[in-house]
């Protein structure tokens, strides 16, 4: 016993003077007053420490040290949620820390604390610090991390539940997360509607959802109430509140005709309902009960978001060719990265509203899954917003108004997967923008519901290869490439069928709304048609390229061939156009290439593919002041590149695993484009 105890006292000892170390490194660096912070585990250590910079006190940072082997609680979740418990209780607002360092005395990592919690390349210098922009921390942030981790363990509680005791009407990890997802839409319905908003017709009966969705009427009634609970959700999944339009004024219900509640067994949904429903008192950040009893509706936005992202990302396993769920550290580069080019070289272009009263910002998924993009492009535009509108009382109304309009209006995506479609639409409404036009097209790449020259930033990850056909195949393959073919002829509209010839041959003009890449020309320049055997992502880069908005911004990640490949330079001269050798500018081209950044082979691994891919960052061209349908000819500036080789965890048992202590490389390369290296 005597021994164990000098072990654990020598572990403490050796963690206390990690801190005072960290402590003394950010001393020399200006930040030199320090709180030390009592944590009841034996396993972490913890400090406030901030500077004085021109007079005005820089914003705190919070450290925390782990001790050796719980680097796993290095994530963004975890360390935001010990820097608003650890600190007291009298903590002012402006107080609480901005920034984490973590350390476990091998590893280290450095993150914003802002809304939602994201790793970064370093800590701001002490000239730096305060001008480091950043949404400032809801009055119950605390409670709704508290919230995040009550969610996250029930959600995977019951996916056991499901699996091991209570079988129920369904088969399948994926369909365990539907029912959870039709549950988590009657909640944020009853939430949104009150009255007779909630009455709903059972046999012979007019029932209200607020009285039988709730786990004591569930609890008395049983089977009867499980029936209620089904009708209500087919009479309320169409709900005009619920339903978005297209670009062709097309409408789109929540969930199709054909989808119904599925769960039977009473004990699921009081499994359900009790962990939704029963959130206990709301309290502030200094522990102050500021409601009664809280609901989903009174967890921050973005918390509630990433519950749901994190469970699907176990849960869900997508079905179909070309179905990849983009890990979090590269859908928050690709938006970081796009976000703040946007913030330094158009601002208004977040604020303007055009002739019709709406938000003139437009930003589009076409192949978007369950639109992971939309939901971290929400969270950059909400910061975004309070930066360029600022923090003055006076701003908050015309802000407020301008959030919600674009929660409604700025937000497109398109998906052929009706499941993903629903998660998607599922998602954003537990973000507060249930009418996002989020929608299910056959084929994005030709579909009228989307429409050229109409968004001003698409971020993407397009379905990529091709099919292979065996020998006895023979019919299917030919079916699959007069399928392409029919695509490729809507391809070609800035070719001109060249007149005379006895081949097929085009002349090839640019246009700001046109396509061409159902041609390709061969090594003497001359267009010919593609064949169907053409990647799906080539046209998906014509495509983005002609539904941005002259100027618009396209990142979408690609397999590396299109980038690399001698047989694909064509595309690269299609994008940036071909080089004057004597000048050294690119002429021809239909945008300017911003970046280049390569990501690691197991990317997407969880999706079964260890296809090598890269983010390509494009601009479209101006369109010329006296013909709007032609580009101007811009300079191609020099292109930042960087190769990404870890992003911050190891697949493994099937799960992403960020507690291994890989770095996420893609920090880095963020904060090295955002300062101009």
């Amino acid at each position: 016993m005597a021994k164990q105890q000098t072990k654990e006292q020598s572990g403490n000892n050796q963690i206390k003077e990690r801190l005072e170390t960290l402590c003394k490194q950010q001393e020399s660096a200006g930040f030199d007053r320090e709180i030390k912070l009592h944590s009841d585990d034996e396993n972490e250590a913890a400090a406030i420490v901030w500077g004085q910079y021109q007079g005005v006190e820089t914003a705190r940072i919070f450290l925390l040290v782990l001790a050796e082997g719980h680097w796993d609680k290095a994530n963004a979740n975890y360390v935001q949620e010990k820097s608003y418990t650890l600190p007291s209780p009298d903590t002012t607002e402006d107080e609480y820390p901005q920034f984490a360092i973590v350390t476990d005395g091998q590893n280290k990592i450095v993150f914003d604390l802002g809304h939602p919690p994201y790793e970064i390349d370093r800590l701001p210098t002490i000239q730096e610090i305060n001008e480091y922009k950043r949404i400032k921390a809801d009055p119950t942030y605390r409670w709704s991390m508290k919230m995040y981790d009550r969610l996250m363990r029930g959600f995977d509680e019951f996916h056991e539940q499901v699996y091991q005791n209570v079988r129920d009407n369904i088969s399948s990890s994926n369909d365990i997360v539907r029912e959870v997802t039709k549950i988590l839409f009657l909640e944020s319905f009853r939430l949104l509607h009150e009255g007779s908003d909630l009455e709903f017709k059972y046999q012979d009966q007019t029932l209200s959802l607020d009285k039988v969705f709730t786990l004591e009427y569930i609890k008395e009634h049983e089977k009867e109430a499980v029936a209620q609970i089904q009708t209500a959700f087919d009479f309320f999944k169409s709900h005009p509140d619920f339903v978005v339009t297209d670009d062709l004024k097309e409408s789109h219900a929540i969930f199709d005709a054909q989808t119904h509640l599925r769960l039977g067994q009473p004990r699921n949904y009081e499994t359900l309902l009790d962990l939704i429903q029963n959130l206990g008192p709301v309290t502030n950040n200094q522990e102050k009960v500021v409601k009664s009893q809280g609901t989903l509706a009174d967890i921050a936005a973005d918390v509630l978001g990433r519950v749901l992202d994190v469970f699907l990302r176990r849960r869900f396993k997508p079905e179909g060719m070309g179905v990849y769920l983009t890990p979090a550290p590269v859908k928050q580069a690709m938006l970081g990265i796009a976000f703040h080019d946007i913030k330094e070289e158009t601002p208004e272009l977040l604020t303007a509203r055009g002739e019709d009263g709406k938000p003139a910002f437009r930003f589009c998924d076409p192949a978007c899954g369950s639109y992971g993009f939309g939901s971290v492009a929400l969270g950059y535009l909400e910061r975004s917003l309070l930066e360029i509108l600022g923090k003055e009382t006076a701003d908050d109304v015309r802000r407020d108004k301008l959030f919600a309009d674009m929660c409604q209006h700025s937000f497109i995506g398109a998906d052929n997967s009706q499941d993903m479609v629903t998660l998607a639409r599922v998602n954003m409404a537990l973000l507060g923008a249930p009418k996002a036009k989020i929608f299910r097209t056959n084929d994005s790449l030709i579909s009228e519901q989307l429409q050229p020259c109409s968004y001003d930033l698409i971020c993407t990850n397009p379905p990529f290869g091709t099919p292979k056909f065996s020998k006895n195949q023979a019919k299917a393959k030919k079916a699959y490439e007069q399928a392409k073919e029919r695509i490729l002829e809507q391809f070609r509209s800035d070719l001109k069928l060249r007149e005379g010839s006895k081949k097929t041959i085009y002349d090839y003009e640019p246009s700001v709304a046109g396509r061409a890449l159902g041609g390709k020309p061969d090594t003497k320049g001359v267009w010919k048609p593609a064949k169907p055997s053409i990647d799906p992502a080539v046209l998906f880069i014509d495509r983005c390229l002609q539904l941005l908005k002259p100027g618009g911004r396209l990142l979408i990640v690609l397999p590396d061939g299109v980038l690399c490949n001698s047989g694909d330079r064509y595309v690269r001269e299609y994008i940036m156009g071909k080089k004057d050798e004597a000048t050294g500018q690119f002429h021809g081209g239909k945008a300017i290439v911003k970046a280049v950044i390569s990501l690691p082979s197991d990317t997407f691994k969880l999706s079964g593919t260890g296809a090598k891919t890269s983010i390509l960052y494009l601009q479209k061209r101006k369109a010329r002041a006296d013909d709007s349908n032609k580009f101007q000819d811009e300079r191609q500036p020099d292109v930042f590149m960087a190769v990404a080789d870890t992003l911050g965890y190891l697949v493994k048992n099937n799960v992403e695993d960020y507690s291994s202590g890989v770095s996420n490389d893609l920090a880095a390369i963020v904060g090295a484009y955002v300062r101009g290296e």
